[in-house]
């Protein structure tokens, strides 16, 4: 149960109190009455006695009686006897409820029961237990918030008024009168017969018979004698004369002289004096008075309870709840009507406070000084120490007496005879109370009564021990004789006794006080008694800490008779359960939400709202989501009524906003009570447009795009895709589409990348960096796309939904900032009023539909005229539930539903990016900024729009196509510096005006629509290459962008320009996306946006044409021999070809019309393929082998220049293609770009090598130089054409591959090869030295060429001439660029297995070792004589040749040894 003020022990004393009544003479009520109070209230402050009285006991013992408070009473009569309330005390227990409220605002308590409170203790609270760490947050929340209270001021209200108010019983005497105050003034003519006439009026009303009510406890009722003397008129010595005459008549203990009214009117105003009654004024009204009117009760009463008992009054201010018993407590009433709301529109808006009944308006005590309230106090401790304690110690003995006597000296025997012989007791049977509900009616002489008589005197004066034995011996006596209603109040009573008694000797009968609740009600039928045992037993339980006992009896004790009772048990229970040791906080949110559904039942509604909002603090966000919107209906419902129309929005808007699991039909009914509500509050505020729940917004997923959305295809032009709404965010894609910008502003500002760059970004989300305020450009429309979801099971209807934005503009410094400078459209939009289109023209979706939990995207344009800071607020619209089709039956009906259109907004609010950089970033939640909604509008700026011609989706692997390209600039301002760059430079080119020739053009190329430039030439066997030379520089720019050649380099507004564009099917078969990013600059410079790009991506499909291989040697022909006839010497190139299509295209056969070569040291010289076929025609899996022969170029002239390319055309048909023109020249230097790297570095390394000392030259550059001699360094480009049937017509395509043969015996492919799995290699932890570098044999034989020249055949005479001696030249070339040495040793005799089998005989004679030196690239021939004994073949092929380069020692020296044999045949003569 909630905190209480008082202990329980003085609770439950105070429960019980000496009864005393009050008889005035009329000149005595004038005389108090002057203070605006009876003098019953003039008593009641000072009733409680601030010291200590004594009593003796029947043993003579002394018995302490502390803190004793009496209570007084005027006497009511009445003729009959209620065992129940009447309405009249019902209404005024519902008034008392109802003035005392939790104020508002106030420091909220907290629960301190125990160990136990509300900031959890963890000395009584386990950590480990599993429920703890899960409620601990609920319930701190519980406990601070603002609805909870840990008193409950208005329980203890009420349970004081119905113990004060509990009508007299015959089953006990403990609020019977025990004495009665004759009061008279001083000012009467005789006060003695005053005194004499009060005395037969009470003796009248105690014996006549006449009244049921009041009830007096003993026969010889005390009756004491006051004087009263009102010291500002009467006369104080007669006062005192009479004082003295009433002491001889009365006696000294029987009287008593009260002084009052001291107080002079002039010394009120400088005197305050404190006004102790009126907190008791408001209590025990009806005790005071014959008679209250019912109608000034009802006025005055703000609500009634809703009780179902015919007899009670119903009010016309009941609450809405369904009055029938068969609904359920938890039953959501909705209004049946759409958008009407009877039960909150007809409710009172305002409870009022009752007002006191008790006195008149103004101040109380007003003629009283501080000295009368202390002989009001004085009169009151000396009629109870002298008169009333004397009293009931007097007839404690006389009825202990009487009981001893009567009794005898057996207990049992007196009861065996009493059973026999009725015992002087004669019970009757009342016809209107039959014997089943209270058992027997005893006789006021019956000794059972004189025993409970004496109990209740003996409690009454805390002599609790004699009590408890007075009550147990009664209690067995009543179950004996089934009086039920007796015995029921004597186990009440004795429990209570037992309690109290000091020291507790006997633990506290729980269970009597169960038995004595369950005969109250089940078999007594009389609930108040039964009340009145709950509201003790559960106050002594929780003094035990017993708060399950506790919350289990006062459920019990809930019922449909009265639900104001009912309510604040329930109440109580629910403060039970969060009390206890392990607090239940689901239970106790149950039964506060019980509680509040009873208190609105009984018209309590700030208390039932008060519960339910106490409620709400357990149940919300924990899943419950049925609870939830029950709770939060009712709140919304009760604020409504109350007058609180925020929190009924707020709590409406929280039945919403949850993804509620309701029926369709019950949520469409909470929308329009929520609209209804909703009406009625913005109906007061018109100024400002309010907050709206419905939709949701995902915030984080607005998109803006800042510009143009595309313009599709027109007719046969295709545009740029740039960038759209309706495309997926690919993070790697714009880091893509980032570093091709990069590239393109590093290449607009001379290569360096300005500090401030930052990627254009035409589309902003939650993935992008919004740290920034981007930039927009005036009369360029911007877009917001906004996501709404619908989460109710009822469509929505959204209309006139358009964007709230603010508008700095430019100028204006951040700190003159106010509300008069930034221009908002939130009045327009508020008030109807005309667009401020001068600005930023906002678009309006005049309708916008959502479906049930339907999630749908609305776009919303803003297109701004001025230079400034934008702001984009937030949405503004109306919001309407959606008819499901069903029309209005009427006029009024569609009146209703057009109410029930609300216009608001809601803000866009978007968080940005979890910080996560410094520590205190991680140690925190903190949030950077997103700026996507803050655009700053910049001054016009050119756009561009890119269109393709003829652009193709399927190539073949290298064919060439030709297509258009259109640049179109629509906006008002010139633009220049058109530039483009791609993820694949080489798959198109805007061709090179330098290189393109000025021959005729064939016409054969004009009819098959050919992308090359071709000329007609014949072909002649045996015809030699045509050459050109071609700087690189003509062709390639340093980086992968290209400049757009348009002229003028500048494009006006509405200008547009059309350009050629090849294309090169890339060399990988499959899907390519191949993406260009074009860039343009305004030609006013000095703008916030330094440029602009357009993005363009295209999807091309390639087909596999034909592979090429290619394979170089050298010629075995002397170096001297090709310089000087060509036809002889050089390099053999051998060109395998093979068509590896596989007809998926439609192709019929490949024709290999040229082979062409490129390259700055080697060319082709001519073709000395065997066949001599026109050219080479390739059907499926077919392959053709040519053979070529290279040379090296002619040196160039200028030496320090560019050196130059040399392109050399051998046409297999009858037309020559310009290979050193676009588009040819173009693709070959885009495709081998990355292959120029290498020739570039070795010259640089050879240098290095001359220049070195002969002592110490590192190996890699003997590797370098050695590479160097098998360098070829030659690029062949195979042209083919293509017949296609296509839709029976032959087309024919056209396209070029490219081989990049760069060393001798290593063959090349134009196929990239498929990467292999790189093997897993051990780790190692320890780095080892790495090995020398020894040069394989195969290298160092490449540095020196040797030649044996020699007669084929040779005829000597052995017979005249045993020995023939032959001369044989050996031709020394050095290869390589640095100097050799080489040694020469004729005396190897072979040991291979090839010399064996020819006849070797024979011997060099002459010199047989030479050791010699060759200069770079130098020839020396060599005569050498070999010497034959007979005729035969011989393998002249046995010199040993060392080679060594000067710089090195001995380890690089090794034989160079041809492996082809040279044979010789010796012919006799």
């Amino acid at each position: 149960m909630a905190q209480c003020v008082q202990s329980v022990q003085e609770f439950v004393q105070d429960s019980f109190v000496p009864m005393v009544a009050v008889l005035c003479s009329e000149e005595a009520e004038r005389v108090t009455r002057k203070n605006n109070l009876s003098f019953a209230e003039l008593l009641r402050p000072f009733c409680r006695l601030t010291s200590e009285g004594h009593i003796r006991d029947p043993n003579n013992q002394v018995q302490v009686v502390k803190n004793l408070r009496i209570c007084v009473n005027n006497v009511v009569t009445n003729l009959n006897s209620p065992s129940t309330f009447s309405p009249a005390q019902r209404r005024m227990l519902n008034e008392v409820v109802l003035s005392c409220q939790p104020q508002e605002g106030a420091a909220t308590n907290v629960i301190t029961a125990g160990d136990y409170d509300l900031n959890f203790s963890d000395h009584s609270l386990k950590a480990s237990l599993p429920w703890y760490s899960a409620w601990r947050e609920t319930l701190s929340e519980v406990s601070t918030s603002q609805h909870y209270t840990a008193t409950t001021p208005w329980f203890e209200a009420y349970r004081e008024n119905f113990l004060q108010s509990m009508p007299a019983s015959e089953h006990e005497f403990l609020n019977h009168f025990l004495a009665c105050l004759l009061v008279v003034s001083s000012t009467e003519a005789v006060p003695v017969e005053q005194f004499l006439k009060l005395s037969q009026e009470q003796h009248r009303v105690q014996h006549s018979g006449d009244y049921t009510n009041p009830k007096w406890f003993i026969p010889n009722t005390l009756k004491y004698y006051v004087l009263l003397h009102d010291m500002s008129e009467g006369d104080e010595q007669r006062a005192d004369s009479v004082y003295e005459d009433m002491k001889q008549r009365y006696g000294h203990q029987g009287c008593y002289l009260l002084k009052m009214n001291s107080r002079t009117i002039s010394a009120e105003e400088d005197e305050q004096i404190p006004d102790p009654w009126s907190q008791y004024l408001h209590r025990n009204n009806l005790q005071n008075q014959d008679v209250l009117e019912d109608g000034a009760a009802a006025v005055n009463s703000a609500a009634v309870e809703n009780n179902m008992n015919a007899a009670e009054v119903d009010s016309p201010e009941k609450d809405g709840a369904p009055s029938g018993l068969e609904s359920h407590p938890l039953q959501l009433d909705t209004a049946s009507s759409p958008g009407s709301l009877p039960p909150l529109s007809a409710a009172n808006t305002e409870l009022k406070k009752a007002a006191p009944e008790g006195g008149a308006a103004g101040s109380h005590g007003t003629c009283l000084t501080l000295n009368d309230h202390g002989h009001i106090r004085q009169f009151i401790q000396e009629f109870t120490f002298r008169g009333l304690l004397p009293h009931i110690e007097k007839n404690i003995r006389q009825l202990n007496d009487q009981l001893v006597s009567r009794k005898g000296l057996s207990r049992s025997l007196f009861t065996a005879t009493k059973k026999w012989f009725g015992g002087g007791k004669a019970p009757e049977k009342s016809i209107s109370e039959p014997k089943s509900t209270c058992g027997l009616l005893y006789p006021p002489e019956a000794p059972e009564l004189q025993i409970r008589k004496m109990a209740d005197l003996c409690f009454l004066v805390q002599h609790y021990e004699l009590a408890y034995s007075c009550y147990h011996t009664a209690k067995k006596d009543f179950l004996s004789d089934q009086a039920m209603l007796y015995a029921a109040g004597a186990l009440e009573m004795a429990a209570v006794s037992a309690f109290l008694q000091a020291g507790a000797p006997r633990p506290y009968p729980a269970h009597y006080m169960d038995t004595a609740i369950q005969t109250y009600r089940d078999v007594c039928k009389n609930m108040v008694l039964a009340e009145r045992c709950a509201l003790l037993s559960a106050e002594i339980l929780k003094s035990q800490v017993k708060y399950s006992e506790a919350a289990t009896l006062l459920i019990k004790m809930t019922s449909e008779d009265s639900d104001l009772r009912s309510a604040l048990l329930l109440e109580q229970a629910a403060h039970c359960f969060i009390n206890m040791r392990n607090p239940m906080v689901r239970k106790f949110a149950f039964h506060m939400i019980l509680a509040g559904h009873r208190f609105s039942k009984a018209g309590q509604r700030r208390h039932a709202l008060r519960c339910y909002c106490q409620a709400m603090q357990v149940y919300k966000e924990r899943g419950w989501s049925l609870a939830e919107d029950h709770i939060n209906f009712t709140i919304g419902r009760q604020s409504f009524t109350l007058s609180q129309p925020e929190n009924a929005v707020t709590a409406f808007r929280q039945i919403l906003t949850n993804d509620s699991r309701q029926t369709a039909t019950q949520q469409g009914a909470f929308l329009r009570e929520y609209l209804y509500v909703y009406k009625s509050v913005i109906g007061e505020k018109e100024d400002s447009l309010p907050q709206l729940p419905l939709p949701c917004i995902h915030s984080s997923a607005t998109r803006v795009y800042f510009g143009h959305e595309r313009r599709l295809a027109e007719g046969e032009k295709q545009a740029a895709t740039h960038v759209s709404l309706d495309q997926e965010y690919d993070q790697d894609q714009a880091s893509m589409w980032g570093h091709l910008e990069e590239q393109l502003v590093a290449s607009a500002n001379r290569g360096v990348v300005p500090g401030n760059f930052q990627p254009s970004q035409c589309c902003l989300n939650s993935q992008t960096d919004n740290l920034r305020c981007p930039l927009a450009v005036a009369e360029e429309p911007i877009v917001v796309e906004v996501s709404f979801r619908n989460p109710l099971k009822v469509p929505l209807a959204l209309s006139n939904l358009s964007l709230l934005w603010s508008f700095t503009a430019e100028g204006t410094s951040p700190s003159q900032e106010n509300a008069e400078e930034a221009i908002t459209n939130e009045e327009t939009l508020t008030q109807g009023m005309k667009q401020k289109d001068d600005i930023v023209t906002t678009e309006i979706i005049l309708e916008f539909h959502l479906g049930p939990e339907e999630t749908k995207l609305a776009r919303l344009r803003l297109l701004p005229h001025s230079i400034g800071q934008l702001n984009i607020v937030g949405v503004v619209y109306n919001l309407a539930a959606a008819s499901s089709g069903e029309t209005a039956p009427s006029t009024e009906g569609q009146q209703t539903l057009d109410l029930m259109v609300v216009r608001g907004r809601q803000d866009l609010k978007i968080q940005g990016p979890r910080l996560n950089q410094t520590k205190e970033d991680k140690m925190v939640i903190r949030h950077g900024l997103d700026r996507r909604l803050d655009p700053i509008i910049t001054p016009p700026m050119p756009l561009m729009e890119v269109f393709f011609l003829q652009f193709p989706t399927a190539l073949l692997c290298g064919e060439i196509r030709k297509a258009y390209v259109e640049f179109c600039n629509v906006s008002g301002v010139a633009l220049s510096g058109l530039r483009v760059a791609s993820t694949h430079p080489d798959f198109f080119t805007f061709g090179s005006q330098t290189t393109t020739p000025l021959t005729p053009v064939s016409p054969t190329s004009a009819e098959n629509c050919s992308a090359y430039k071709t000329l007609a030439t014949p072909r002649q066997p045996g015809s030699v290459a045509t050459e050109v030379l071609v700087s690189a520089g003509d062709f390639s720019q340093p980086s992968g962008v290209m400049d757009i050649p348009i002229e003028g380099n500048t494009l006006q507004p509405g200008e547009s320009t059309q350009l050629p564009l090849w294309l090169r099917g890339p060399d990988q078969e499959g899907v390519h996306e191949i993406n260009f990013l074009f860039y343009y600059e305004s030609t006013e410079k000095g703008n916030k946006i330094s440029h602009r790009v357009l993005r363009h991506s295209v999807f091309i499909c390639a087909s596999r044409s034909l592979s090429v291989k290619a394979s170089a040697c050298r010629s075995s022909g002397p170096p001297h021999h090709s310089l000087e006839d060509q036809g002889s010497g050089g390099t053999l190139v051998f060109i395998d070809v093979e068509n590896i299509n596989t007809s998926e295209a439609g192709v019929r056969e490949f024709h290999i019309i040229q082979v062409s070569s490129s390259s700055q040291h080697w060319r082709l010289h001519k073709c000395i393929n065997p066949a001599k076929d026109k050219d080479c025609k390739l059907t499926s899996r077919e392959r053709a082998k040519l053979c070529f022969r290279a040379t090296p170029c002619k040196p160039q002239a200028t030496s320090n220049a560019v050196q130059k390319y040399t392109f050399a055309d051998l046409n297999l048909g009858n037309e020559r293609i310009i290979s050193s023109s676009t588009p040819c020249g173009d693709f070959f230097f885009r495709g081998c770009r990355s292959a120029e790297v290498q020739p570039v570095e070795a010259p640089t390394s050879r240098t290095t090598a001359s220049s070195r000392s002969q002592v110490c030259v590192p190996t890699e550059d003997i590797g370098n130089i050695v590479k160097k001699c098998n360098e070829l360094d030659l690029n062949i480009i195979v042209i083919w054409k293509a017949y296609v049937v296509e839709d029976n017509k032959q087309l024919i395509l056209e396209g070029q591959l490219h081989v990049a043969l760069q060393t001798i015996g290593k063959e090349a492919t134009s196929l990239t090869p498929k990467e292999e799995t790189q093997e897993m290699v051990l780790l190692k932890f320890k780095s080892e030295a790495p090995p020398p570098v020894i040069l394989p044999a195969a290298e160092l034989s490449q540095l020196i060429k040797t030649n044996l020249h020699y007669p084929e055949t040779y005829t000597h005479p052995f017979v005249q001439d045993s020995l023939c001696v032959v001369p044989v030249t050996l031709t020394l070339s050095n290869c390589s660029q640095a100097r050799v040495e080489v040694i020469i040793d004729l005396r190897h005799k072979s040991a291979s297995p090839e010399s064996v089998e020819v006849h070797s005989s024979f011997t060099w004679v002459g010199q047989t070792q030479h050791h010699l030196q060759l200069r770079p690239q130098e020839v020396l021939c060599l005569t050498l004589r070999a010497c034959f004994l007979q005729p035969g073949v011989y393998n002249l092929n046995t010199p040993r040749v060392f080679a060594k380069l000067t710089d090195q020692g001995a380890m690089c020296e090794t034989s160079q040894q041809t492996a082809s044999p040279a044979l010789i045949i010796i012919n006799s003569a």
